[in-house]
């Protein structure tokens, strides 16, 4: 094929990409141009490409095919070819510093990977031959265009570096030669941003250099005046973003740490901007508050230690402190007024940790400075914590309110840490203001100051053992007065007391005042979660002191669930709070209690069985089995004998467990024949099916041995089951039936009938070719259980399984399913590696396997790759993708890059 007709082929290509309005067209085009991209006649037409007389979008895919080719294919291109190259590429850039800028920075790209592949040896002087290159006059450009130009080059060279795919020693040598390069590009840049008639263009370009050059951890040494001059371009609104992040990357560099007296001149330049931080607050400019705090925590966050050790600069970096501290507090609510407050967050921890790392005789002085700040730091959070008024929250979207919920939870997690720092005193603190807003009679105070401290006190409560404070029982007493005529108080409220569930299992004394509260909650849709989870939280806590309220909380749980008004996920979980409460009653009183709570439902379970399977009914179905899955799985008496024996509580708490079945044995031996009905209509829903299994998984994880009466009916009902419809829930569950009773000589027989009975479906299955069954994963079900109860299928047959994987990663496969595979692989090579050693070596010596596109060194480095990797699974996984691309013929291409990420 002549040059020109490919040429013609690539306009053809393009113009479909670009233009044409068929999304099949534009596939096939994409597909095609990605293929002529790596094709070795990619030399030629890319130089033609860029011709003039194209269209900016047909020079662009010029520029990128030349890139690729010398970044991926570098070992292609004759070394007496490099001059030339580059040459050439010295001549684009300059006719392309005029003309689209796209094309210019593709163009500069592919130079710069020009440059990485020959330094040091070939080409040890690339960046004083670009500087001089482009400061030549001719060529009929101007001066300011090759001066940026030259910019983008050097802008692109240190980025182009960092998604370079070099092995890592020559990593290491590149960036050595990269940073001795730094000597020549600082003073250029220094001199351009200090030059009073330097365009303001050129001034953004310098900063945007220095932002890329500073990755490469050059020394903040010898940046620093450079530096320095950025904090002079700040004022400029045109250059005030680039110039920040031109700062906040030198100084979070981690290698900065060590420049102590830079870092030391940089704390006045920083403090110097609080005037135009205060400016920017006072007139609402988000972007340029936002900017300047970006910088503060930038020193802040990364250099606390080093500065903190400077004693002799103590007042600075407490300037510093209090500067961040202004930017936490900034005014207006987050995220509709201001955006700025949660970027100052980890400072704060970051803070801490330092001070808390010093001996005990250091940190003693950094906390009679610090504690202070810390308390007004409290007090800041717990200010922005607060709601808007109720007009302006019904204001913000859905997105801006969750926004919002993240911010308060990331206020906690705050919260919650600092209080390592100040202990015991923090809650007093809290305490007393609460006190102080819920008893003054002459200043009513808002509902939100009174909900953000509860918040406090919740954030802490909730992961700090808060049982010695002696505080707790007077919060207690304060719940009681607050009028919670609001939502969100109410949330809030119900939150806090589920915080102190194991406070309230410590002084049950406490729970005729909160329950209540609680159950009052429960009847309310919009408290759902918080009134839910609190309720829970007791059950589980409180259940020894639960019985004098049992027969209340039943009935109230039972009035709600019959209203219908919680959502699915909260029936669940208050089910699983009643199994908890009912745990630690009398036998006679659980099955009395169970009776009247799941009665209803097991008579809406039998009318449904009688009716035509439908959508409807299904939903219903699986909503009643989910109920009774989540009641049995906390319904556990066995726990009474285990937690008497270790529990300081009286003994009169607990039951004396009597002879006899389960109550939960007895309630499934009573609603058996009911459930074998719904599976007789409902056995080819996978869903059903899964949720009948359910019950009984649960069960037997629960009770343990204690399932046992029900051991006989149920590997009969399960044999069944799986022997006319193969599910994956039936085979969880018999698994989990093995693992329990296949030991127990009473049980064996069933039991074993059971294996017996699934291990022959099983395998037919797979002897008829169907590698799945019903109930997504299955095949993945199916393989798991057989190799649990089959090990020594593993050596019998491990060498089928390998080359059956190894022909699905050559191709037989959708990529899709590599990451499964490499799991097959790194299990192997983690339980068989002996077996796998020979396995692989036998396997791949086959010509032509696992495909004709691999070499036999290509195979044996896979190999050693795959025998290497007994630890990271992630790195298998990286392993067996590369290598199904190069069996596929696609390893290099761009859509391999994207693969692979």
């Amino acid at each position: 094929m002549s040059d020109g007709t490919e040429r013609h082929r690539q306009d053809t290509g393009l113009h479909q990409l670009y233009y044409d309005p068929n999304i099949e067209n534009k596939n096939l085009a994409q597909k095609w141009l990605m293929q002529a991209q790596v094709s070795p006649q990619a030399w030629q037409f890319c130089w033609a490409l860029l011709s003039p007389d194209k269209v900016p979008e047909i020079q662009y895919f010029g520029a990128s095919a030349l890139h690729t080719k010398i970044s991926r294919y570098w070992s292609d291109i004759p070394s007496d070819q490099y001059e030339t190259l580059k040459t050439q590429l010295f001549s684009q850039i300059a006719c392309f510093s005029s003309g689209s800028k796209m094309v210019l920075t593709r163009l500069c790209v592919a130079l710069a990977s020009l440059a990485l592949n020959t330094m040091p040896e070939v080409w040890p002087g690339a960046v004083p031959e670009m500087v001089r290159v482009f400061q030549e006059e001719g060529g009929g450009v101007d001066g300011r265009a090759r001066c940026l130009a030259l910019l983008e080059l050097l802008t692109v060279l240190p980025e182009e570096f960092q998604t370079s795919r070099m092995p890592q020693y020559r990593k290491g040598q590149v960036r050595g030669a990269l940073g001795r390069e730094w000597g020549s590009v600082c003073p250029l840049l220094q001199q351009l941003l200090r030059q009073g008639d330097s365009p303001g263009a050129v001034k953004a370009r310098v900063l945007r250099c220095l932002s890329s050059w500073v990755l490469l951890d050059v020394p903040l040494s010898e940046s620093e005046g450079l530096v320095e001059d950025c904090f002079t371009a700040l004022p400029d609104p045109e250059l005030f973003d680039t110039a920040v992040e031109a700062i906040v990357n030198a100084i979070s560099q981690p290698d900065s740490q060590r420049y102590v007296n830079t870092l030391l001149k940089l704390v006045p330049q920083v403090l110097s901007l609080q005037e135009q931080l205060r400016e920017a607050v006072q007139n609402g400019d988000m972007e340029t508050s936002h900017g300047i705090c970006r910088i503060a925590v930038a020193l802040g966050e990364n250099h606390s230690r080093a500065l903190l050790e400077q004693v002799a600069h103590w007042q600075g970096f407490l300037a510093l402190v209090n500067m961040i501290m202004f930017c936490t507090g900034i005014p207006g609510h987050y995220p509709v007024n201001e955006t700025t407050s949660s970027l100052t967050l980890t400072f704060w921890y970051t803070l801490q940790d330092d001070i808390m790392s010093f001996d005990c005789e250091r940190q003693a002085v950094y906390l009679q400075v610090y504690r202070p700040v810390y308390f007004q730091l409290v007090d800041v959070l717990l200010h922005k914590a607060q709601f808007p008024s109720d007009q302006e929250y019904a204001s913000w979207s859905s997105d801006e309110k969750e926004q919002f919920r993240i911010y308060r939870v990331d206020i906690s997690d705050t919260l919650m840490y600092v209080y390592e720092m100040l202990g015991a005193e923090l809650l007093s603190n809290l305490y007393e203001k609460l006190g102080r807003i819920l008893t003054n009679t002459e200043q009513a105070s808002s509902w939100q100051h009174t909900e953000a401290l509860l918040y406090g006190f919740q954030s802490i409560a909730e992961t700090i053992d808060v049982n010695y404070s002696d505080v707790i029982p007077g919060l207690i007493g304060l719940l009681l007065r607050i009028n919670i005529n609001n939502v969100q108080l109410a949330d809030t409220v119900m939150f806090t007391i589920g915080a102190l569930a194991e406070w309230l299992a410590d002084h049950p004394v406490m729970l005729s005042s909160v329950l209540p509260l609680v159950l009052q909650a429960l009847g309310n849709p919009d408290l759902s979660i918080s009134s839910v989870s609190t309720l829970k939280k007791i059950c589980r806590e409180c259940k020894y002191d639960l019985p004098p309220y049992a027969s209340n909380i039943v009935a109230v749980s039972r009035e709600v669930l019959s209203k219908q008004i919680h959502k699915t996920s909260q029936c669940m979980w208050l089910m699983q709070a009643l199994g908890f409460l009912l745990s630690a009653l009398h036998v006679e009183e659980i099955l009395r209690n169970l009776h009247s709570l799941i009665t209803p439902y097991i008579q809406q379970l039998e009318k449904l069985a009688d009716e035509t399977p439908n959508p409807s009914n299904k939903l219903a179905i699986i909503h009643i089995l989910g109920l009774l899955s989540n009641l049995f799985t906390t319904l556990d008496i066995s726990k009474q004998e285990d937690e008497s024996g270790e529990s300081t509580a009286p003994p009169v708490k607990t039951a004396p467990l009597p002879p006899g079945p389960n109550p939960v044995v007895v309630v499934l031996q009573q609603v058996f024949a009911l459930i074998q009905t719904v599976l007789s209509k409902w056995l080819n829903d996978s869903q059903v099916v899964e949720a009948v299994c359910a019950i009984f998984e649960k069960s037997v994880k629960t009770l343990l041995h204690d399932f046992a009466p029900m051991v006989s009916q149920l590997s009969e009902m399960l044999g069944q089951m799986y022997s006319t419809i193969p599910q994956a829930s039936a085979l969880d569950l018999t698994r989990q039936m093995v693992h329990i009773f296949a030991r127990e000589t009473d049980h064996f027989p069933p039991i074993k009938a059971l294996f017996e009975l699934v291990t022959s479906v099983t395998l037919s299955i797979f002897q008829q070719g169907r590698g799945s069954c019903r109930g997504g994963g299955g095949g993945g079900n199916l393989c798991l259980f057989l190799f649990w109860c089959c090990g020594l299928v593993v050596q019998e047959n491990g060498k089928l399984l390998l080359q059956a994987v190894l022909e699905a990663i050559g191709g037989g496969s959708s990529r899709s399913l590599m990451e499964q595979f490499a799991e097959v692989l790194f299990s192997l090579n983690k339980h068989c590696f002996p077996l796998l050693t020979v396995w692989l070596k036998e396997a791949l010596q086959a010509q032509g396997f696992p495909s004709t596109r691999v070499t036999t060194e290509q195979k044996d480095t896979f190999t050693q790759q795959i025998l290497r990797e007994r630890v990271n699974k992630r790195r298998m996984k990286d392993i067996v993708k590369e290598f199904t691309l190069v069996c596929r013929g696609l390893h290099g291409t761009e859509y391999a890059a994207e693969y692979c990420l």
